[in-house]
């Protein structure tokens, strides 16, 4: 199957049909990203999401109404670049071993747990030849919608605005007074995001980023 004609065909499906089959996609999307930031601060010492049970692959743990169910399904119906976000997952840095370095590890996780999913989809993709034909094309296209969705995903996620996971990143590579300075763009991080969003500034910046991870995911699975 051809990556890119999955996606004509995606796009190509009433709004209902298209949500059906992204629905699947985007709560795994969410929750394995979430969930991914808890293991990896807990391997690194911070046992608060584990205290709080947030280290789970259960989704109702993770979703939020608003940012997991209601937004997304608004940039689906009006177009742009798809939107939305989960519960956080809470993660105390300064319980971390090295906070400043193990940072970097826990909050590039969520982006990394994306991208490895992305993957997982692209292989999945291939096993719809051996469904039956009329189960073939819709897993075949919930498929494409993982790839999509969890692409966008990561390349949002790694926007280098506190508190994204890029913005966090940034913050333990910056030198210390630069770094100090840096993070407290984070109280304004989410009116930022907001702004950037309905300008159609945010597609601008993200489709292009977008559109080399879906090429790479193409050249390597299809």
């Amino acid at each position: 199957m051809d990556f890119f004609n999955l996606l004509n065909e995606l796009q190509a499906l009433t709004t209902i049909q298209r949500i059906a089959v992204t629905a699947i996609p985007m709560i795994l999307a969410i929750t394995v990203h979430e969930a991914a930031h808890g293991y990896v601060a807990r391997y690194y010492g911070d046992m608060t999401a584990h205290h709080l049970g947030r280290i789970t692959l259960n989704p109702v743990r993770h979703i939020d109404l608003v940012g997991t169910v209601i937004v997304p399904s608004i940039t689906m119906l009006v177009g742009g670049i798809f939107f939305g976000w989960a519960k956080p997952v809470p993660v105390n840095f300064m319980k971390l071993r090295n906070p400043k370095r193990d940072m970097l590890w826990v909050a590039a996780a969520g982006p990394g747990a994306n991208l490895a999913m992305a993957f997982l989809w692209a292989i999945a993709i291939q096993f719809a030849h051996f469904l039956p034909e009329y189960a073939a094309l819709p897993f075949a296209l919930m498929g494409a919608a993982g790839i999509l969705v969890n692409t966008i995903l990561m390349v949002l996620n790694l926007l280098p605005i506190p508190p994204l996971d890029g913005g966090r990143i940034a913050v333990s590579l910056l030198p210390n007074h630069l770094a100090v300075k840096y993070a407290q763009i984070e109280r304004y991080g989410f009116i930022i995001l907001i702004v950037l969003l309905v300008t159609h500034i945010l597609d601008k910046i993200m489709w292009p980023f977008v559109m080399i991870t879906l090429q790479l995911i193409s050249t390597i699975f299809f």
